[in-house]
């Protein structure tokens, strides 16, 4: 509630609330419904990715579920900072459907890695080529992009030591061990080494094949840009919505993406309040001060608030297919 309250002052402060509603219902809301339609295929894109690579490591999920997999990890990320809490939850649904970890780890931070590539691809685009269109609009929000730009190098770094050198992963897996063995009993210790033990093997044996089989992250790659697009594309279509033509599809899509790298790593849930602020100085002197929180309210709602309820919905949804259903068989 804390970051929702910051986020809606950094929307209306000092704006014309009259103005900024007569803005919003004189709008082509027709537009919306496609906005809508593009969040949701940003987030089946996911599951695309997901059945993909675990289908080349002979892993047998239901694209279905894979869907469910998805709105649940967008879920869990969106209400959690830095979106720590999505692939954890998805590991516990992937488990009950009897999927190896061993392979559903290793998938889950490729995904994670295509997903934070874009950004940096975006990023190194802003900083290398300064398209000259664009640079005067994000010269303002430029040392957060340098910020994010950073963070995210790191923690794509890191993810990738983990699912290409699996001594670093065992070593962390068997630390972690070692440390919740001064708060667990003994006999539960020992049996997570154990379970640890045997799912190492195969895990090298997944990173073995991730080094020697360039094809499946390329792919993963590919789908992650049009994800990514997708998703930022939102933001043009809201533009259009109002009748703004000062910004092109590229060029909003480079600045939205700019937006979601300075934002994604910060410990927000949803990057909520710097995104507000960081769209309200990147498109406020290529659209006015009130058009800028008018679209931001809508561009804002249908990224994150509608993203955030459908998948609500669908992790509900998740709960009972899934986990409800092997309650009810055990």
């Amino acid at each position: 509630m804390l970051c929702v309250s910051v986020a809606m002052y950094f929307i209306l402060r000092g704006q014309d609330f009259d103005a900024l509603i007569q803005y919003i219902v004189n709008s082509s809301q027709s537009y919306w419904f496609i906005g809508l339609a593009l969040v949701i295929a940003f987030i089946l894109c996911e599951s695309v990715i997901i059945f993909y690579l675990l289908g080349v490591l002979d892993e047998k999920p239901k694209l279905s579920h894979c869907f469910l997999y998805s709105f649940v990890g967008f879920f869990f990320s969106l209400v959690t900072p830095t979106a720590s809490g999505g692939q954890p939850m998805q590991l516990v649904f992937m488990k009950k459907d009897n999927l190896r970890m061993s392979r559903c780890i290793p998938v889950l931070l490729l995904v994670t890695i295509t997903y934070k590539a874009v950004l940096i691809l975006i990023g190194l685009i802003v900083m290398v080529l300064r398209p000259a269109s664009i640079m005067p609009l994000l010269e303002p929000a430029m040392p957060w992009i340098n910020l994010g730009m950073v963070l995210n190098v790191l923690c794509v770094g890191g993810m990738l030591a983990l699912v290409l050198m699996p001594n670093i992963t065992r070593s962390f897996a068997f630390g972690s061990i070692k440390l919740a063995s001064h708060f667990i009993k003994p006999e539960r210790a020992e049996r997570w080494r154990i379970q640890a033990e045997r799912s190492m093997s195969s895990y090298a044996e997944t990173s073995t094949y991730f080094k020697g089989n360039v094809k499946p992250i390329m792919v993963a790659m590919g789908i992650t840009i049009v994800q990514r697009c997708l998703l930022f594309a939102v933001t043009y279509v809201v533009l259009l919505s109002f009748d703004i033509d000062a910004l092109n599809l590229i060029q909003t899509v480079l600045l939205q993406g700019s937006i979601s790298l300075s934002a994604d790593m910060l410990p927000l849930p949803g990057g909520l309040g710097i995104s507000e602020h960081l769209y309200n100085i990147i498109f406020e002197p290529a659209c006015g001060p009130t058009l800028t929180a008018a679209t931001l309210v809508i561009s804002r709602g249908l990224s994150f608030y509608a993203q955030l309820l459908v998948s609500a919905l669908m992790t509900a949804v998740a709960y009972i297919v899934i986990i409800g259903t092997k309650a009810v068989k055990e």
